[in-house]
């Protein structure tokens, strides 16, 4: 670990010691007078604080006159004077405060997660991550969120450092990610070769860390109405600690199990590898690999005397690579390694009783190092390999420095006739930046280096939003109103690496621009050496962007309870793009209530999603020499003469149609949400397989191209269960039982092909990793004891399979419907269905020191593959949805002062 990560941590050591004269104890409860465990109550003004044990009782010593703040998730916060008093009981009615974040998915304060009338998931991810030996924050979703997935990527370029994940199973891209309600901006990277989201571009979720966050609310409905673009599968909010009780920290070590789980039986023939140049499918050489380092702390103190507070997080992430069994011309197959740095900031500052700043953002910062595919030896045929640098081949490493940063900043105010203002302006930049180490440029010979600064992307965006809102308890059974505006402005670009990373050169080691008048240089066979740096090639100049947008937008948003029963919902939005015009969007959505418990839900909304700027404007150029004559091929950009040549037109914006219905029970401590829903999506766009028709794309010059398109109708229907049971079973001791499960099936309805080729402009290869990413179904069945010193949770995960199309698919692509029904029984890959259990322990031996210790993926289960040897990632596994790295052990230390 690094000194100076030392001694940030180390600053955050500094407490606050309050002498107080008074003790106070109460007891907190809900509205229905049960107890709420692990309520928060600080002294206002001071960082003197505890929580309630598990029968919502509490003691804290404070001064005579204090105010006492009671907050919990979920509940509105309360302040109570202690002046005369020595007993104090405490009732939290359901909901936030009115500056508080509200649920997502609905402006008015008067709502619940149950009370909502479309699905949102609200997660304690404070307590996920501190229970449990996940680290970040895609794993921790992906087992807590019943229609979350992410599939961590190997040999997929970019995708190996930045997860994709989807909701509903749609794309990356089409879940709107938002901090404290606010729009975040997306990375930089898009996915462009076999990876999940294929084609996309997505939120990093995982430059947020965990340590900082307070809840998710995850709401699982189409919101373009609402929030605009991207929000097509629904809306991920991420709201931030605004606790100010002092310090808390915590630090988890844990490692992986290189044994081979069950089913991994080699059946393709060939040897199999896990360790560069070694068979090591045994896994008796290493007991363990991707050991995993976190250590992160949190500090927050409160700033005058009305509730401002300002809150630090900073966390540290080391973890190694992983190798498991790949073919012999994938060595190094396995995740990802990571040395991360995180740190967020998040403050209010009130003003008056009616008006408070605020602010909120943070910088991630990541090395990552993944291997790429392996180049065999000179001798063994492979001239990518320089024999005097790699005399056995090597295996290339894609290394990249990410960069993420986020600032927000506004104002809110109520005014004097009750209307909540709030003028906003957030800014983020997503920052990856490529170097490819352990490799060579072979066309330069014995002359080349072995490590390359290849260039990279970056992503910035700009958004300052003004909303309005009030509740008007007077009409009907109340009504929420709310409005605002909205202008973003986009900032895309590709910058080049050095010369070396992407050029070709000649015998004499000067970089070919003429092919006319230069000749490449050859091996020893007189063949043609291949330049560029072997595992990624750098951007060149001729691939370089700098492309802005704007836009704007104005929404009307309302509910009225039109009885205490019966809710309607209503949302517009106007939006008006620079790059490809405007779109409007409605959503109507109601719920009505039969009873106390029981209530019926439903919405139907339209949405879109704009074309991200790297969809326009990405471009990749790979140079080949042929007949003296240069030759490239390459992902051509939307606008340029290539794609119009084709006859694909601008990128347009994707248009949906969502419908949900739904129940909600909840009674005691038992609560059900269970949702159906259809989510159609037209002109979705695509990359498209590669092009070698040369009655097109002789006369350009060019070998062959893919290009982004708006090129399927697809339609989404699946069911959505979460169910939940809370019980005591003595005074000191309480159960909790969970069933989370999604239901799935995604339909190409259409491909939108015009007269080009359908196999070639999206064949099955590119169709089976669209529906991969829409797995068939996931259940989770979470069960938790918890008592005063011992807690233990337990979950069974359920994935379904999965099945894959090869890379046969490109090496022989059909071009026929008879060609593609010889090739699937022999490309066709499938991953059985596999249950996963995680565990974990936890003892408290005080207030303030807790040890957990626990494993994930308890049983060590592997993918169980049944396929030959023609995987696209080179793996004995590709990317799935259980991952495939096998048992995760791990222990935790949380302590707070």
């Amino acid at each position: 670990m690094k000194l100076t990560n030392i001694i940030t941590l180390l600053l955050f050591f500094s407490i606050s010691v309050v002498f107080s004269q008074t003790e106070i104890k109460g007891t907190v409860t809900d509205g229905e007078g049960m107890p709420l465990a692990g309520a928060n109550i600080v002294e206002k003004g001071t960082v003197n604080g505890t929580t309630t044990d598990f029968d919502g009782n509490y003691s804290i010593k404070v001064k005579e006159n204090a105010i006492l703040i009671f907050s919990y998730i979920g509940f509105a916060t309360v302040e109570e004077s202690v002046s005369g008093k020595s007993t104090l009981n405490v009732s939290l009615a359901e909901g936030m405060q009115l500056n508080e974040i509200q649920l997502v998915g609905s402006r008015s304060p008067r709502r619940t997660a149950t009370d909502t009338p479309v699905p949102v998931d609200v997660l304690d991810v404070a307590e996920i991550a501190s229970n449990t030996g996940k680290v970040e924050i895609n794993d921790i979703l992906q087992f807590a969120a019943p229609s979350f997935n992410a599939s961590k990527q190997s040999g997929s370029d970019g995708a190996d450092h930045i997860v994709p994940a989807s909701l509903r199973g749609l794309g990356p891209d089409q879940t709107l990610v938002l901090v404290n309600g606010k729009r975040r901006h997306q990375s930089s990277l898009v996915n462009i070769f076999g990876t999940r989201g294929r084609g996309n571009s997505g939120t990093d979720l995982n430059a947020i860390p965990a340590s900082a966050i307070k809840r998710i609310e995850v709401l699982r409905d189409g919101a373009s109405a609402q929030y605009g673009s991207d929000a097509i599968a629904g809306v991920i909010n991420i709201v931030l600690k605004n606790n100010t009780d002092g310090f808390t920290g915590g630090v988890t070590y844990g490692a992986y199990s290189t044994a081979i789980g069950e089913g991994w039986a080699e059946e393709s023939g060939e040897t199999l590898y896990n360790v560069e140049g070694e068979n090591r499918l045994d896994g008796k050489s290493k007991k363990f690999d991707g050991a995993t380092t976190r250590i992160d702390a949190n500090y927050g103190l409160p700033i005058g005397e009305n509730g401002g507070f300002i809150n630090f997080t900073t966390e540290f992430l080391s973890r190694d690579k992983t190798l498991r069994p790949g073919f012999a011309w994938r060595k190094g197959y396995g995740s990802a390694a990571i040395e991360g740095f995180n740190f967020m900031i998040n403050s209010s500052i009130p003003l008056d009783d009616n008006t408070e700043l605020y602010a909120f953002g943070g910088r991630n910062f990541r090395d990552t190092n993944a291997n790429a595919f392996s180049r065999d030896s000179f001798d063994d045929g492979d001239n990518r390999s320089v024999p005097s640098l790699y005399p056995n081949g090597f295996t290339p490493q894609i290394t990249s420095l990410i960069t993420d940063v986020s600032v927000s900043t506004g104002i809110r105010h109520t005014t004097a006739n009750g209307w909540n203002v709030d003028f906003n302006n957030t800014y983020g930049k997503n920052n990856f930046h490529y170097y490819i180490k352990n490799t060579n440029n072979a066309s330069l010979k014995d002359a080349s280096p072995t490590d390359f600064d290849a260039g990279g992307h970056y992503l910035s965006m700009n958004t300052t939003g003004l909303d309005f809102s009030k509740y008007f308890e007077d009409v009907a059974s109340g009504i929420n109103i709310a409005y605002g505006f909205e202008y973003r402005t986009e900032n895309f670009g590709i910058f080049s690496g050095e010369e070396a990373s992407y050029a070709l050169y000649d015998d004499n080691g000067i970089a070919i621009t003429n092919p006319a008048t230069q000749t490449v240089a050859q091996d020893s066979n007189g063949d043609d050496l291949p330049g560029g740096s072997q595992g990624f090639p750098g951007y060149s100049p001729d691939n370089t962007v700098d492309r802005s947008r704007t836009n704007y937008g104005i929404y009307l948003d309302t509910e009225l309870n039109v009885t205490e029963d019966f809710m309607l919902g209503g949302a517009a939005r106007y939006e008006n793009y620079s790059d490809f015009g405007k779109t409007i969007n409605f959503k109507l959505a109601s719920r009505y209530k039969i009873g106390d418990d029981f209530a019926f839900r439903g919405s139907i909304s339209t949405g879109f999603r704009a074309p991200s700027l790297a969809q326009l404007y990405y471009n990749l150029i790979f140079t080949n020499i042929v007949a003296g004559v240069s030759v490239p091929s390459l992902l051509s950009a939307n606008n340029s003469t290539v794609t119009k040549a084709f006859g694909i037109g601008q990128l347009n914006e994707e248009k949906a149609f969502n419908a949900s219905l739904g129940f909600t029970y909840n009674t005691g401590g038992f609560s059900a949400t269970i949702d159906a829903y259809s989510i159609s999506v037209d002109d979705r766009i695509i990359l498209t397989d590669n092009f070698t028709d040369q009655t097109v794309l002789g006369p350009l010059g060019v070998d062959a191209a893919q290009f982004f398109a708006n090129g399927v109708d697809t339609r989404t229907t699946g069911l959505d269960i979460v169910l939940g049971y809370e019980t005591r079973i003595n005074d000191d001791a309480k159960v909790n039982i969970a069933l989370i499960g999604n239901l799935n099936k995604l339909d190409i309805k259409k491909i939108n092909n015009g007269n080009l080729n359908e196999f070639t402009f999206f064949g099955p290869f590119s169709q089976a990793y669209l529906k991969a990413a829409a797995p068939d179904y996931k259940f989770g069945l979470n069960l938790g004891y918890t008592s005063e010193k011992f807690d233990a949770n337990v979950s069974f995960t359920q994935f379904s399979e999965v099945k894959l199309q090869d890379f046969q698919w490109v090496d022989t692509p059909a071009t026929t419907q008879a060609e593609a029904d010889a090739l699937f029984p022999i490309a066709t890959d499938i991953y059985k269905a596999a249950l996963v259990t995680d565990l974990s322990l936890g003892y408290n031996f005080s207030e303030n020191l807790k040890l957990t210790i626990g494993a994930n993926n308890l049983f060590n289960k592997y993918p169980t593959p049944q396929f030959d040897a023609w995987t696209d990632q080179g793996g004995l596994a590709d990317s799935v949805q259980m991952g495939s790295d096998g048992m995760y052990l791990f222990s935790r230390i949380n302590f707070k002062f």
